[in-house]
């Protein structure tokens, strides 16, 4: 078992207000929906996350809702990530081999704890080289 999953944490997550994109769940798609985003929303003092909704097989390409954002403007949805109790794992490494990862643990973190279908599965990018890693948990 990779040492991240075995170092999985339980937190307690606030609600994120956000703005996001819709893309299938599948890599080439999600890679181009990132890349297409990034460009739109601008990285400098963003935080970003990806967000998988397990009942609609549904991948959303996410930002953190800023005071100043007008997500109409730009052609985005807005919402909010469900806050509550996650199982977190904490990724380290550099990208694009990072992002090889993510499924795999999360793999793992659902062997270890039921999810809460009900709720997305989050990655929360917090710097280039490391990821959390937030599987909903009742």
């Amino acid at each position: 078992m990779e040492p991240e999953v075995e170092a999985a944490q339980p937190v307690e997550r606030e609600p994120t207000p956000i703005m996001f994109v819709r893309c299938a769940d599948e890599v080439a798609e999600m890679q181009a929906t990132w890349a297409r985003f990034e460009e739109l929303v601008g990285l400098h003092g963003r935080k970003f996350y990806g967000a998988y909704y397990p009942l609609t097989k549904e991948y959303r390409v996410c930002a953190e809702l800023r005071e100043r954002d007008d997500p109409t403007a730009l052609g985005v949805e807005s919402g909010e990530l469900p806050g509550g109790r996650y199982l977190r794992a904490r990724l380290r490494g550099e990208p694009p081999a990072v992002y090889e990862r993510i499924g795999p643990i999360f793999i793992a973190l659902v062997r270890r704890a039921t999810p809460d279908q009900s709720r997305p599965s989050i990655e929360f990018y917090r710097r280039r080289d490391e990821i959390d890693l937030l599987l909903p948990v009742a």
